[in-house]
Parts: structure tokens; sequence; C-alpha cells
């Protein structure tokens, strides 16, 4: 058939048949006596191949290595459908770094740099972020191996096709993480953790009745230095002494409150919220929060030692 019975078959114009029989992808079979190109049917088969793989969006050195069979169909098809996969991936943060641009109102350029670069960079890139953020608290330091491990081991997987509350999640914990103030703070409670020792199982125990004490006084607005607050301490105070083997003074309840006040920063109940957000986990209830009822509770101790 001539080049204009192929272009009506394929659908394709004939300059681009023509370009591709000049740069050897499709050659003519032969030529009229006229000097005109003709086709036979492993021509048009040829041609349907290059068509299809162009849809596709498979680049003309690719093409050419299928049709010479240096690459399969299917080495083709594998390495192209990875790099779409590429593709779509960067598309959807894209999408959703717009759309928390637009939910958050920003106006301000290099903020809007910044959420693109953190938003951008590959899941190993992200995760060096917090692996750097845990050395910087626990190197050096005679920790439990056990703890630091758990801490470590917490992943932050921003999926492929995030949420725009996972994108402004995870761009507020990169910020958190790098943030010389906050490091700071991680790692004073990693020192005094590491000079004080894990908490006895005692101790431990403790936690869940100074919440269930004290959190509903601190929720209703009730002063640290309230009678109502002297006596949950002078509830839960003595119960700490004997855990640590002590007697329950003014100088403990001090102390006590001093190390509660160190561990209480809502910028680590930030960070695991965040995390949270990024990966997936379920939210947690409204109010359930520890750090402001401890920080209460610290307060507490403070004010009953004073008062003693």
């Amino acid at each position: 058939m001539s080049i204009g019975d192929l272009a009506r078959r394929t659908g394709l114009p004939v300059k681009t048949i023509r370009y591709y029989a000049d740069i050897g992808l499709v050659p003519p079979t032969g030529r009229s006596p006229a000097g005109y190109r003709r086709y036979d049917a492993v021509a048009v088969a040829r041609l349907d191949l290059v068509r299809t793989l162009r849809e596709l969006g498979i680049d003309l050195a690719t093409v050419r290595q299928v049709l010479d069979r240096t690459l399969s169909l299917a080495e083709m098809a594998t390495a192209h459908a990875a790099a779409l996969d590429a593709q779509i991936r960067l598309l959807r943060t894209r999408r959703s770094v717009l759309r928390a641009v637009a939910a958050l109102g920003i106006h301000d350029h290099e903020e809007l740099d910044l959420m693109n670069r953190l938003a951008h960079l590959s899941a190993a890139e992200r995760q060096q972020i917090i692996d750097d953020y845990w050395s910087s608290a626990f190197e050096g330091l005679d920790t439990d191996p056990a703890f630091a491990d758990r801490m470590r081991s917490v992943r932050v997987d921003l999926p492929d096709d995030p949420t725009p509350a996972q994108v402004e999640a995870w761009v507020e914990l990169a910020e958190l993480v790098q943030d010389p103030d906050y490091r700071a703070r991680v790692r004073q409670m990693a020192e005094a953790g590491a000079r004080s020792g894990a908490p006895s199982p005692a101790e431990t125990a403790l936690y869940e009745s100074v919440l269930e004490l004290v959190t509903p006084l601190q929720s209703a607005g009730t002063p640290p230095t309230a009678a109502e607050a002297r006596l949950v301490v002078d509830q839960l105070a003595p119960r700490y002494a004997h855990a640590r083997g002590v007697d329950d003074t003014d100088g403990f309840r001090r102390e006590l409150g001093e190390q509660i006040a160190l561990f209480s920063d809502r910028r680590v109940e930030r960070y695991w919220e965040l995390v949270g957000v990024i990966n997936g986990w379920p939210a947690r209830q409204a109010g359930s929060g520890s750090v402001a009822a401890m920080e209460w509770f610290a307060a507490a101790l403070t004010a009953s030692a004073g008062e003693s």
C-alpha cells in the first residue's frame, strides 16, 4: 500500500510515517516504479507497534530497541511501568502539597518552597531526618538499649498518595525534629533518663493512677495550688516515695515535681501525634494527651512542698 493508504489505515499523519521511515523505525518495503514508498503487511504491523508504544509514552530510543529485539516487550513494559509509578507518586505528592497550601492559606514563598522540598524527599531521606534526630538524643549516653531501639524502630511512612493532612504533618514534624531548642530539650531528657535509669514497675504503674486522679481536676481548670490539688498529691506522693524506697518529704516532692516537669514537654507529645497522622494510625481521642495532666501534677507537687 502507499504511504497515503497507510496513513488512512493507522490514523497517523503522512509526515509522521515519513519521519519514522527516515530514521529507520518503519522503513518502506519497497518503492513503486515512480519512486513512491510502498508498505507491506509486515511494515503495517511494525508501524502499529510503534504507534502503540508511542501512545504509551515510550521514547523513540526504547521503541528502536524493542523493534530491533535488543529489548523484549516484557522488559520494556516492566521498566516503563516502574517509571510511570514514580511519575504518579510525584504527581500525587504535588497534588497534596497544592491542596495543603490552599487549605493553610500559605502566602509566604519561602514557606511554600520548604513545604514542597520536604514533601518531595524520598522515603530514605525522610527517615534519615528522623534517624538523625534520635542520634542527637541518645548518642554517647548510657541509655537503656531496648528503649533507644524502640524509639528508633518507629518509621515515618508517608504514603505514595498522601492526604493534605499527612503532607502538613510531615512538614511540621521535619521542622520540629530539626529545631535546635527542641533537640536540646530531648537531649536533656535523655541525659536525665540515663542518669536515673528506667523507672521501677511500681513507679510505672503509678502513671495511670496520676492520670485518673489529676485529669478531671486539670480539665476543670482547678489550680495546682487549690485544696483539691493538695488532696490528690497527698494520695500520690507517698506511693511514689514508697516505690523509690524513700520518705515522703518536702525535698522529695520538689525533686519529684522537677523530674516530672523535665519529662513533660508538649512538643514530645506533638511528635507522636504527627507520626500517627503520617503513618495513618487511629486518631487519638480528643483530650487524651497526658502531658498537660503531668505538668499540672508537677506544679501541684511543688506547691504542696512549699506549704508543708
